[in-house]
């Protein structure tokens, strides 16, 4: 069965609703320089990639289990968790919104940013403000 624009444009809507959910769930637990990439049209993977950083294995974890507990709390379908417990790179994957933590290091070493370049990056909600400006550079990070 074929979507309609309507149909397409209401469930894109709500993809964007769940990111942002899941955004406020990382930033609550000081997660660093949120990305929002929309892949619609680009891929059938997912509709949205959220993106964040986190300054040690156990930041990686704890950002993921708030995710993860948002996510519960409105009752979205998870469909993988993937490295939480090992702390360098989290991939919580609900379907339409796949949601990526790592450890700095990593997150450039994978770039996947870079391997997106041709997706458009959404706004982030205002009301976040400050908290997703990049992260200072002395802050120390654990070794992965």
């Amino acid at each position: 069965m074929l979507m309609n624009k309507a149909t397409a444009d209401l469930a894109e809507m709500t993809s964007k609703a769940k990111s942002e959910i899941l955004l406020r769930a990382a930033m609550s637990k000081k997660a660093l320089n949120p990305v929002l990439i929309r892949l619609t049209n680009l891929t059938t993977l997912a509709d949205y990639f959220l993106i964040v950083s986190a300054r040690s294995a156990r930041q990686v974890s704890a950002v993921a289990e708030e995710v993860m507990k948002k996510g519960r709390e409105h009752h979205f379908e998870r469909l993988s968790a993937e490295g939480v417990k090992e702390g360098t790179w989290a991939l919580l994957d609900y379907g339409d919104v796949v949601v990526h933590i790592f450890q700095r290091p990593v997150r450039e070493f994978y770039d996947l940013e870079g391997l997106w370049i041709e997706a458009p990056r959404e706004p982030l909600p205002s009301d976040l403000g400050q908290d997703t400006a990049p992260a200072e550079e002395d802050e120390e990070e654990e070794d992965w």
